[in-house]
């Protein structure tokens, strides 16, 4: 597989704490998600490309990847996605689906003004999606070797080619990727299930995982992607990975991360790398802007940071937002855009 090259719009970096989302929206309209979105993550926030798993299957966070990849056909059977010999229905709904946000994103952007900057795409990282894809045996693609190294070649080249056509679409946006990797500990600790449940499968050796969001980042990157995000869980294995990736930012959930975890995350900063906080939780009442500024000041504090540094970090929701009312959605929004402003003002009074 070969890798296509591109350019899109300069770095449009900010040097200001910034908001966005994780990526998952309520409802199952591209066009009014696009437009709440791209309405309330105004500069100089980050607005982010929409996933409606409301539409059902294909429109979920791993059909929604398995949608871009290359030459790595798909179908859903009662135990999951499964790689295939030949493309057939279910990937053409998936298919289907990431245009029509695509082309949605087109549309609202087209009609702008000013259109934003840059823009954020999420996918599901290297590993995640070779651990929750079944190979023709039923077995998950993490068994095997051979068919992680396809997943993680073919994510890299789809990627790539997302990237473009989300550059095109969106007027020169520099496009920023998030790779989610909700299992990344599983699969490193070797705690992913078999297909028959009853064992699990070998755990991955750090290396290959660190190799994997290389190979992926060096795609982006020649496609002209602006950053690679990879997000994680706070797991000491997992971020020791993910600190030796070239990925320049970094994204997990503040409640989980532990001191020493901090320690590490600081050096990172220091070293000029960004870090994404998970500050908002979504289930339940949201938290007043205040206690969400409190959340991320005490351990930045504590840890010895300098006030100065806050312009490394980007604020999002812990967790998606598909599950909560689309008024919901805009809420939290409008909150982490009013904590990223409450720290921009501690920023400058430091």
């Amino acid at each position: 597989m070969s890798t296509p090259g591109g350019t899109v719009k300069a770095d449009s970096s900010t040097h200001e704490v910034t908001a966005t989302a994780l990526g998952e929206w309520p409802g199952s309209d591209p066009f009014e998600a696009q437009r709440i979105i791209r309405g309330e993550l105004g500069n100089p926030h980050l607005p982010f490309l929409a996933a409606l798993p409301d539409r059902g299957p294909g429109s979920d966070a791993l059909g929604r990847t398995l949608a871009m990849l290359v030459e790595l056909p798909f179908d859903l059977q009662p135990h999951g996605w499964r790689l295939v010999a030949h493309p057939g229905r279910d990937q053409r709904r998936a298919e289907s689906a990431l245009s029509s946000d695509i082309n949605a994103l087109g549309d609202i952007a087209g009609a702008e003004e000013a259109p934003a900057g840059r823009i954020k795409i999420h996918l599901q990282g290297p590993l995640s999606l070779a651990a929750n894809v079944h190979l023709h045996s039923g077995e998950r693609a993490l068994l095997d070797a051979g068919a992680r190294r396809e997943i993680y070649e073919s994510l890299a080249v789809g990627a790539a080619r997302l990237v473009q056509r989300i550059a095109a679409v969106s007027r020169g946006a520099a496009v920023i990727v998030q790779l989610d990797e909700p299992d990344a500990d599983a699969v490193l600790a070797g705690r992913i299930p078999t297909a028959s449940g009853f064992r699990t499968l070998r755990a991955i050796d750090r290396r290959e995982a660190t190799d994997a969001w290389g190979l992926v980042h060096a795609a982006l990157r020649t496609a002209g992607s602006l950053r690679t995000v990879v997000a994680i869980p706070a797991d000491d294995v997992v971020l020791d990975a993910a600190l030796s990736s070239p990925a320049e930012a970094l994204s997990l959930g503040v409640p989980g991360i532990s001191d020493r975890q901090w320690e590490r995350l600081a050096e990172a900063v220091e070293a000029g790398r960004e870090l994404w906080t998970g500050v908002l939780p979504v289930a339940g009442s949201l938290p007043q802007v205040s206690a969400v500024v409190r959340t991320i000041l005490d351990p930045w504090q504590r840890i010895g940071l300098p006030l100065s540094a806050l312009d490394a970090l980007t604020l999002v929701p812990v967790g998606g937002l598909a599950a909560r009312s689309p008024a919901t959605a805009r809420l939290v929004l409008t909150r982490l855009t009013q904590a990223a402003d409450a720290l921009n003002q501690v920023r400058a009074e430091g």
